[in-house]
């Protein structure tokens, strides 16, 4: 595979640094979960709102009139399992480990290949080595955090559902995309991902104002980092290289959030977990490469 240009580099380095950034401020901010997760779409929302409905008028239209409901409902429905990945995975950085959490939310390729064997399209040998792999890592990582405390493995396996729900959240955008631009996609998912955050923040009574200067530029952080800036520069690089490139260093998150975590917040890596972790990564890059030598591109997670 040629070498991406410069400028491409570029935006794939800015790319992985905004998303790695993701892990660790959640861990900072003094918020709720779920009430992070919220502003994080809704003010992403705001942002995409003067876009939607200037330049992609037309399909937002298309939409509303009832003329694209099929497209309208498959950003709905990824708006829905959206909210399901933040709920889970944004709650298992803040009760678990910055490097953990990142990685089993990583797994999401995985999981997206066991929806693929059970729709009858079976992975290939190197798909299912990938999967054997990343559910190993999984399982050490895990057994690890079992003897630190039970919360570590409640972090473990809200992480585990986060990357499943992210797996579900990609094949519905999967759908979406490939009629509407991005920016419609995005838009309609993200205000349908607040919107749901928003009425379960309610019904929990989970305080969404009052937190501290430091927690709302961590949350602001969030939004221009991973939300906008990162997702934005993937997208750049989707057009000067490969998917599956694009996909495998995403998975650079893993160690970068955890070198962020290190650094600024003191968490240090258990010794114990750091070889399921590896073999996890390892596998999750097995199940990419497969799923793209037997012709089938595996999106980047969002």
């Amino acid at each position: 595979m040629p070498i991406p240009p410069p400028t491409t580099v570029l935006a794939l380095v800015v790319a992985i640094l905004a998303v790695s950034s993701s892990g660790p401020l959640i861990a900072f901010a003094a918020a709720p979960a779920i009430a992070i997760a919220f502003w994080r779409n809704a003010l992403a929302t705001v942002v995409l709102t003067p876009v939607a409905l200037t330049s992609r008028r037309a399909e937002v239209s298309a939409i509303v009139r009832g003329a694209r409901r099929r497209d309208g409902l498959f950003c709905v429905l990824a708006g829905v399992a959206l909210a399901v990945h933040f709920a889970t995975w944004m709650p298992a950085v803040q009760l678990g480990s910055v490097a953990t959490a990142t990685a089993l939310v990583a797994t999401q390729p995985v999981w997206q290949g066991l929806i693929a064997a059970a729709q009858g399209r079976r992975p290939s040998a190197a798909g299912w080595l990938g999967i054997g792999l990343a559910v190993s890592g999984a399982a050490w990582a895990t057994g690890a955090d079992l003897g630190v405390s039970g919360q570590a493995v409640l972090a473990d396996v809200l992480a585990l559902l986060g990357a499943m729900a992210a797996s579900v959240y990609t094949a519905l955008g999967e759908r979406a995309r490939s009629a509407l631009s991005t920016t419609t996609y995005t838009w309609i998912c993200y205000g349908t991902c607040a919107a749901i955050l928003l009425v379960v923040c309610l019904v929990a009574g989970v305080d969404l104002r009052g937190y501290d200067t430091g927690t709302w530029a961590a949350i602001l952080a969030l939004v221009v980092g991973a939300q906008l800036l990162g997702h934005s520069m993937f997208n750049y690089a989707l057009q000067h290289t490969s998917a599956t490139a694009v996909s495998v260093l995403i998975l650079l998150e893993v160690p970068g959030a955890a070198l962020i975590a290190w650094w600024w917040l003191g968490q240090q890596p258990s010794t114990h977990s750091l070889p399921g972790l590896a073999l996890l990564l390892a596998g999750v890059a097995v199940v990419i490469l497969g799923a793209a030598r037997a012709g089938r591109s595996t999106p980047a997670p969002s």
